[in-house]
């Protein structure tokens, strides 16, 4: 079976690159958003004959993982970004960054992140000159419901389109990778590299070459 990687917003898990003037997302939001994720894990897995080490299900059982860690963290650095934003800190900052770097596969989390704004958070905490905008940090944004419409589509359509990968991938089309590429982007404002969207779209690409999809 191909490869691939299932990142749940939770959704895959949840918040991913949520800026922070978008209030984080609560652990029954997360919760919600987890089971269709796990039920592609767990129909992987028996088509696998169990999850094994560099099986697909097991990929999927790694990413899930990071995005909950990253869930974590941005749980409770956002809450303090909220509740008490004087007082967010450079080891805060740090924690958020590792976190939300090792969902998206690259060092730098892009400009308006919770990472970018809790660490311009703790450069004016700390008086440092930052480049960040630490006021918009403070509170929740105006657009806090399309920022969780724009989370639970994308997880909607991971849920179906990776079950698809999971089940039947010879029959992943375009407009399957099309769908996740612009749900992806338009939830986070980027997508990322190796992650659900550009798997689909890559796998659609080798389907139409061969003539199935």
């Amino acid at each position: 079976m191909r490869s691939f990687a299932i990142q749940s917003v939770r959704s895959l898990r949840t918040i991913r690159t949520t800026s922070a003037s978008e209030p984080f997302l609560s652990t029954r939001s997360a919760s919600r958003v987890s089971t269709p994720a796990s039920q592609a894990i767990s129909e992987t897995a028996k088509q696998e004959g169990g999850t094994v080490k560099g099986s697909t299900s097991a990929q999927m059982q790694s990413e899930v993982g990071k995005q909950q860690n990253f869930e974590q963290a941005a749980q409770e650095v956002g809450s303090k970004m909220q509740n008490a934003p004087d007082q967010v800190t450079q080891e805060d900052a740090a924690y958020i960054h590792s976190r939300e770097g090792r969902v998206l596969g690259r060092s730098n989390p892009p400009p308006g992140s919770i990472t970018s704004e809790a660490e311009a958070l703790a450069a004016a905490n700390e008086g440092r000159p930052n480049t960040g905008n630490a006021s918009q940090a403070t509170a929740p944004g105006s657009n806090s419901q399309s920022a969780q419409d724009r989370s639970d589509n994308f997880e909607k359509a991971s849920a179906q389109v990776g079950q698809k990968m999971a089940t039947d991938p010879e029959s992943v089309t375009k407009g399957d990778g099309d769908l996740l590429h612009s749900r992806e982007q338009r939830a986070f404002g980027t997508t990322s590299k190796g992650g659900i969207a550009s798997q689909a779209q890559s796998l659609a690409r080798e389907n139409q070459e061969k003539g199935t999809a």
